[in-house]
């Protein structure tokens, strides 16, 4: 019989907080009443701040972020239309098997699970396309799969630099609440992430951001779609309400998560997630291991991918984890299975959390066979975490 808590260190779902579920356990309400639309419309703008938009609209589906996946692309493209894509990443294979199934013409760029989107490859494939035959180019800014982050300002540069016109389609699944995100700044069309990572809420709500370049388009574009209509959603959303009956308590949650992120400040939850990864990234290579992202400038700081040495199974690292020490951590996927563990770092977090992954997946791995010193990735990570103390020490003794 296990005791204690199961600790959770997955990159999604991630820790609730108790103040976040308490917050769902809501009356059900009439969602129709004259008041309901006061919470839609404070969501609604308090995610275009989080988003960093004031020229677009961010809409609120029911459903995980593969919906506002799908919504993007239905309501935007038409079949046939031509695409560029790049897989690099389970989650960038996805989007591009989703395009594929709803009629897109795709133009694929393979790379090593652990690069990062091409800029210079896009851009040259962009600058050839003097028709303007590719009609969105999508980029996972989070490879949640490799711990990967790509630069999306550099993209639009690229599309920029060849005065391209498509559309600017981002998976910010893993990344919008714990990475900064500038929608318009960065020029982005569609931006999608989901409740259950940086929002810090159980899975259900799909979250997309959408300029007015993309309503626009939205008018005119002849892909079917019914439930994910944006007409539908923009026409109710005016007044904070929805076209159908929306999930009224993950929406109390949203508001609960929302006020607690602004309370601390979104800049300095983007600065915690900094920390807290640069602390997990300094225990690896105290481990003398490697990491999924093949260069330290695609470092994302919201997952970190583990490869365990040849002839250690990643599973048995996670299994032993799991059934020894009550805590989950992530799995390699695709063709990073039995390869790589994943060691979730964001939503409701600190340092103390990060050490106990720490020191549960030393003690896994050493069980698995692998050769490491107990508490070197521990105490790389306090040295990382003891720095802005030192500094208020430092200050504090100047001051004297």
């Amino acid at each position: 019989m296990k005791t204690g808590i199961q600790h959770l260190y997955i990159p999604g779902p991630t820790n609730v907080p108790e103040a976040v579920r308490q917050a769902m356990m809501v009356p059900m309400q009439d969602h129709r009443a004259p008041d309901f639309g006061d919470l839609g419309l404070g969501l609604f703008r308090d995610l275009k701040t989080l988003f960093k938009t004031e020229a677009g609209k961010v809409m609120i589906f029911p459903g995980s972020g593969t919906a506002a996946w799908e919504a993007a692309i239905t309501n935007t493209l038409n079949p046939g239309d031509r695409v560029l894509m790049a897989r690099h990443g389970q989650f960038s294979h996805l989007w591009i098997e989703m395009a594929k199934r709803l009629g897109l013409d795709v133009q694929v760029v393979d790379l090593a699970w652990g690069a990062g989107t091409p800029i210079n490859e896009f851009a040259r494939i962009l600058g050839n396309d003097r028709h303007g035959e590719i009609k969105a180019v999508f980029v996972t800014h989070n490879e949640t799969a490799t711990g990967v982050t790509s630069d999306v300002a550099l993209v639009r540069r690229a599309m920029d630099d060849c005065f391209h016109d498509a559309l600017l389609f981002v998976d910010g699944v893993s990344s919008i609440g714990s990475i900064d995100f500038r929608m318009d700044e960065w020029g982005v069309d569609l931006a999608v992430t989901g409740s259950q990572k940086g929002l810090m809420l159980p899975p259900g709500l799909g979250i997309l951001g959408v300029s007015p370049k993309a309503i626009a388009a939205s008018v005119s574009n002849r892909m079917p779609r019914a439930y994910h209509d944006f007409a539908d959603m923009l026409r109710m959303n005016e007044t904070g309400y929805f076209p159908y009956t929306p999930p009224i308590g993950l929406l109390h949650g949203l508001r609960r998560a929302l006020d607690r992120m602004m309370d601390e400040g979104f800049e300095n939850v983007f600065a915690r997630h900094h920390r807290l990864a640069k602390g997990v990234r300094a225990a690896v290579q105290a481990w003398g291991l490697d990491m999924g992202a093949e260069h330290p400038s695609l470092y994302s700081d919201t997952v970190t991918a583990i490869r365990t040495p040849q002839g250690v199974d990643a599973r048995e690292v996670i299994k032993i984890a799991y059934d020894r020490y009550s805590c989950s951590l992530g799995s390699g996927l695709g063709p990073l299975a039995g390869k790589v563990f994943r060691i979730g770092h964001l939503g409701d977090l600190n340092e103390g959390m990060c050490m106990t992954a720490l020191s549960i997946a030393e003690l896994a791995m050493a069980a698995a066979g692998v050769q490491v010193r107990f508490g070197s990735g521990v105490a790389a990570a306090q040295t990382v975490y003891a720095e802005p103390v030192a500094r208020a020490v430092q200050r504090l003794h100047a001051a004297e």
